[in-house]
């Protein structure tokens, strides 16, 4: 499969989960909502973990979208103990998708760049920190399932990320975002990769990229679901990358 090949498939699955993401909009924003009515027997009881990528807001926004996933069958469940949260086989790939769920107050992990963990991400490569070490970054999961074999099938990675106000989990945006493969690291080079928060851990630098460089007119890496256009004007410009996706989507 050529860089190109891999690029197309890639901006395939991103265009089917967003069309399946937006035709489910009413039931995820319903799903959201029942939460409301058993409120008094949990509000002021969760809190917040420490590690990357987990929220107060996290469990209850997984289960609601990984459900409608779930429930849609898309492709066949697979049962491997490494990959992401939801891990499934096509046709032509096998494809993980995880959730990652960002309050106001750490927008820069919405904006810049989203933690990623090894059984999420097939792509190699060096992160450079800013005490000036180089890390090499090894993922969990191949490039190819099968590589060379008969049955040989793509890997992708996929994360569907959500921005949410934690004064009253309110949601500002849900977009899906496709992480390059590993086999694209010849051209992308160490740029996908940013150093995480703890040791050997890193982050997929959507600021540094979020096209499909190697597609005609260089297609967005990010898809947007929801955008909620009343939010202020200050905090639009923060998300400025965010809104124009929105707006060429419209």
């Amino acid at each position: 499969m050529t860089p190109v090949e891999i690029e197309k498939i890639e901006l395939k699955y991103l265009n089917k989960y967003y069309y399946f993401l937006k035709f489910a909009e009413d039931e995820m924003f319903a799903g959201f909502k029942t939460k409301e009515a058993i409120k008094d027997d949990w509000f002021g009881l969760y809190g917040s973990s420490e590690g990357e990528g987990i929220s107060d807001f996290a469990v209850g926004a997984e289960r609601i979208v990984y459900s409608l996933i779930n429930g849609k069958g898309i492709g066949q469940p697979n049962s491997s103990p490494v990959g992401a949260d939801l891990f499934f086989e096509v046709e032509d790939a096998y494809i993980h998708i995880d959730m990652k769920t960002v309050n106001l107050n750490n927008i820069g992990d919405f904006t810049n760049s989203i933690f990623i963990g090894e059984n999420q991400n097939s792509y190699k490569g060096t992160i450079k920190k800013r005490s000036g070490i180089e890390e090499v970054y090894i993922p969990a999961l191949p490039t190819f399932y099968n590589k060379g074999k008969d049955n040989e099938k793509i890997c992708l990675s996929y994360f569907i990320t959500i921005l949410y106000d934690k004064e009253d989990l309110s949601i500002k945006i849900i977009s899906i975002d496709s992480m390059p493969n590993g086999e694209l690291e010849y051209h992308y080079k160490e740029r996908p990769l940013r150093a995480g928060k703890n040791p050997g851990k890193a982050r997929y630098d959507l600021k540094e990229v979020n096209q499909f460089e190697l597609l005609p007119n260089k297609p967005s890496r990010i898809k947007v679901v929801y955008y909620d256009e009343t939010m202020s004007d200050d905090l639009q410009k923060k998300l400025k990358l965010f809104k124009t996706i929105y707006n060429n989507q419209h």
